[in-house]
């Protein structure tokens, strides 16, 4: 065997165990900041310096485009031009190659088709139109998406016909999924699901298919295998069975990623698929400062499913992490620009050194406004501005259109949309009769039955004419923006065709449209005479100067999700509340806490040198400013490098929801216990009204997600709340009664858990 490599001494003794590694199956959990693309690079390299293999009996697997060219070039690096026989990529990318070769077998030939998202879902749409469907009340988004998620469970049609009917739509699904099968088939077309499970089918079905490439890939890499799913875990367990020279790269501190499948189990339970196994922890962190570490180390170790690692660094401890206290999301956006502005000025950051981190996509918007009020450079990673997206350009075109229904370009946005039943052609024919007449596309529809269109559409376009209409006549009577706007998202139909399609994206557009609302709400609030003409030529100044220079330096915005693999020299994690990060926490039993809190890990994994945390005590909801509860996570954190921005130690409460009483009254939870037995109302007793008088204020159990009983509406919810004192109100949504305003001073009701 040759001499070693000079590279092997580039790295520390855990690092160089990995990357010597022979034969068997090999679990590297790489801690964030370890290093692990460095190993798996030095390995392969290794591999092919020791003439253990050659390189195309090397399959080496990724999860980008990025990251697998960028592991192809720090291998060329070491070994030179040999580097380009990789078999080297995405899952898609290699899995698309070896299916080339093999189409054949499996009923397909070499040139077939590669269907996008968008491919899917017009065949989709089609094969709904053929079987008397109406794509408008169908939505083929969903059905291509359930269809995709049975395909990476290798859930065929007719399992899912057989097994998984439990509803009309159900139904539907099991029906055109066998019919969209068969149609790719006919087309000579693959979907991206295809990609994963046809190897699997050919693997299956031929099993000479199978060994020719057991033997082709010797060794077999894979990165991020927390990441991967149940498609991606079956193809390259089948690959690798022969052998077992399976090397797989993760970390199930950072497995963020279960609503696009991935399944944890998959590296957890990797040394019971190959008892020979040998695990190797890259424990060593060269990006963070102790003090870093150690805050990510005590709130990993929470959760109760993880591998055994302990993260070390020889770096200095560095600064205690800073929790920002602050009134509301303004005050946190403001705060935290100044900051930034600070750090810049006394240590000489620039501003791409700096990065925020929030849990949803929304919570960009205020710090937008901020900076660019503040002059300070952002851009947004993983995301568009906040008013550049679809959903928010749609209500705003909605509401340009109560004071300017002469705009064509922003009526013809949202004319359809959501499907009113106004199809293509009628709309043709409308705008054609607007062009030969001269007059605008809203004086035609405001004399539809002049024109000859579908007489369904002509009544449609008569619905929404009388709608826009109606909410132009409350604002010229003065009724409040805010309102307005939640009546015109009802009538519209908007909220409720995002509620109904029910997916992770339309949950996300639901949530930036009740943070436009909230916008709304505070200019109302904080501008003498406020219009709508106002409003809407303060929000064209921002979208007019949204430009951003990809050579400037900026801030960088993005959600934790997106985060992930990045670093900055500092970290402003922030909306740090429950029902937020956690998202959805509060009573919520279908919440993935431990996801939520390896979500944060990675979140505190990107900081190098300084890091912060932020919540606020108040935040707009519903166009309604809400009291808001600090994230548990801030009571998990160890307390030896927290400290508030006095210097002084945080209130902890690491028992606030265990179910164990309070060691800290002033951040816990009051929770009232009902007592079945007692009458909920006793007329002459005024005690029996629910209570809003509180010693301390966190005391209150009034708060919005609780669940709670009414002698006359029964059960319910606390969907919002806003007043203060004698004057709090809640919303609460009754399972028979529906939703209800009431007054807490006077509601006749009782938290029951």
């Amino acid at each position: 065997m040759p001499k070693e490599p000079d590279f092997i001494h580039d790295l520390n003794e855990q690092q160089r165990r990995a990357v010597r590694h022979g034969e068997g199956p090999l679990l590297i959990v790489a801690g964030a900041g370890s290093g692990k693309t460095r190993v798996l690079t030095y390995r392969i390299a290794y591999l092919i310096h020791q003439n253990m293999a050659a390189p195309n009996e090397i399959l080496a697997l990724t999860f980008t485009n990025k990251a697998a060219k960028e592991m192809q070039e720090r291998i060329g690096q070491l070994i030179g031009e040999e580097a380009k026989r990789l078999w080297m990529g995405t899952f898609h990318s290699v899995f698309s190659k070896i299916l080339r070769y093999e189409a054949e077998k499996i009923g397909f030939n070499s040139d077939y088709s590669i269907y996008d998202t968008e491919d899917s879902k017009n065949a989709i749409k089609q094969i709904l139109r053929e079987n008397n469907y109406d794509p408008k009340e169908i939505k083929p988004r969903i059905l291509q998406r359930r269809i995709s998620d049975a395909k990476n469970e290798l859930i065929n049609p007719d399992h899912y016909g057989e097994k998984f009917v439990h509803s009309t739509l159900d139904d539907i699904t099991a029906r055109i999924y066998k019919i969209y099968v068969e149609r790719l088939k006919h087309n000579n077309a693959m979907d991206f699901d295809d990609l994963l499970i046809k190897p699997i089918e050919l693997f299956n079905e031929h099993p000479d298919t199978l060994e020719k490439y057991q033997d082709r890939f010797k060794y077999i890499m894979i990165d991020e295998y927390q990441d991967t799913n149940h498609a991606q875990y079956k193809v390259t367990n089948m690959l690798a069975s022969k052998y077992e020279n399976l090397c797989v790269v993760g970390d199930d501190a950072q497995s963020i990623y279960s609503f696009r499948g991935a399944d944890i189990s998959n590296i957890l339970d990797f040394k019971s698929d190959y008892e020979d196994a040998v695990e190797i922890p890259l424990e060593q962190n060269y990006r963070s400062t102790k003090a870093i570490l150690k805050a990510a180390d005590s709130i990993i170790k929470n959760n109760s499913k993880q591998l055994d690692k302990t993260l070390w660094t020889d770096n200095d401890m560095g600064d205690t992490i800073t929790v920002l206290d602050n009134y509301d999301e303004r005050d946190e956006a403001n705060r935290v620009a100044n900051y930034i502005q600070d750090l810049k000025m006394r240590k000489g950051y620039d501003y791409n050194d700096f990065a925020i981190l929030y849990r949803t996509n929304y919570q960009s918007r205020v710090f937008e406004e901020t900076f660019r009020r503040k002059g300070i450079t952002y851009q947004l990673v993983g995301g568009l501005s906040f008013y550049q997206r679809k959903e928010i350009k749609d209500v705003l075109a909605y509401l340009t259109l109560l004071i300017n229904p002469e705009d064509d370009t922003n009526l013809m946005r949202i004319i359809n949309e959501p499907s009113r039943g106004i199809g293509q052609k009628s709309l043709s024919d409308l705008m054609n009769r607007a062009r030969q007449t001269g007059q605008s596309l809203w004086r035609i529809l405001e004399n539809v039955e002049e024109a000859d269109v579908y007489k369904p559409a002509e009544n449609s376009v008569k619905d929404f004419v009388r709608m826009i209409n109606s909410l132009k006549q409350q604002l010229a009577n003065g009724r409040s923006l805010v309102e307005v706007t939640k009546q015109l998202l009802d009538e519209s139909g908007y909220m409720k065709s995002l509620v109904e399609e029910n997916s992770p994206k339309s949950m996300t557009r639901r949530e930036n449209i009740l943070e436009l609302q909230n916008a709304i709400s505070y200019f109302e609030k904080n501008n003498d005479n406020a219009t709508l003409s106002s409003f809407l030529q303060e929000i064209s100044l921002i979208t007019d100067t949204d430009k951003y220079d990809e050579e400037k330096p900026a801030v960088t915005m993005m959600t934790v999700h997106a985060a992930k693999g990045l670093e900055f020299p500092v970290v402003f994690i922030v909306g740090l509340e429950e029902e937020l990060f956690p998202v959805g926490s509060r009573n919520n039993e279908d919440v993935n806490i431990e996801e939520e809190r390896r979500l944060f890990y990675v979140a505190i994994t990107r900081a190098e040198q300084e890091l912060f945390f932020s919540h606020c005590r108040s935040r707009y909801k519903y166009g309604e400013e809400q009291r808001k509860t600090r994230s548990r996570f801030l009571d998990e954190v160890s307390s030896d490098v927290v400290r508030t921005e006095t210097g002084s130690s945080i209130n902890q409460d690491k028992n606030r929801f265990s179910g164990k009483k309070n060691s800290s009254p002033n951040n816990g939870d009051t929770k009232v216990e009902y007592d079945w037995k007692k009458p909920l109302y006793d007329k002459n007793n005024r005690s029996s009204h629910t209570q809003i008088h509180y010693d301390n204020p966190d005391e209150d159990p009034f708060q919005v997600g609780a669940k709670v009983i009414h002698n006359v509406f029964g059960q319910g919810k606390i969907i919002s709340r806003s007043g203060q004192g004698e004057r709090t109100k809640v919303v609460v949504f009754f399972k028979e009664r529906g939703r209800k305003t009431l007054m807490l001073r006077a509601a006749k009701m009782q938290v029951v858990g």
